[in-house]
């Protein structure tokens, strides 16, 4: 299972926990499984089908470049992190 480590603006809707076991393949499950436990959590990470312009998707220390798409390992480390913009 993936280690999803949930941010500190979203830890109220999982209950306080700082770090998750979740099972799936991808991004888009392991939210769908969040979701499941934690009712709330898909419409903080999701506008609509995609994520947030305001959140980025970090697996195993890289930005996840498919997004939702993202195949997530059973051992990886999935941060849901503030995205940050620049000019």
């Amino acid at each position: 299972m993936a280690n999803v480590h949930i941010p500190t603006q979203m830890r109220q809707l999982c209950g306080g926990q700082e770090l998750v076991k979740i099972p799936g393949k991808t991004v888009r499950e392991l939210i769908e499984e969040l979701e499941h436990r934690f009712p709330g959590v898909k419409n903080y990470l999701l506008d609509g089908n995609d994520l947030r312009p305001s959140i980025a998707v970090w697996v195993d220390g890289e930005l996840a470049p498919a997004g939702l798409l993202e195949t997530v390992g059973p051992e990886s480390e999935v941060h849901f992190m503030p995205a940050i913009g620049g000019g």
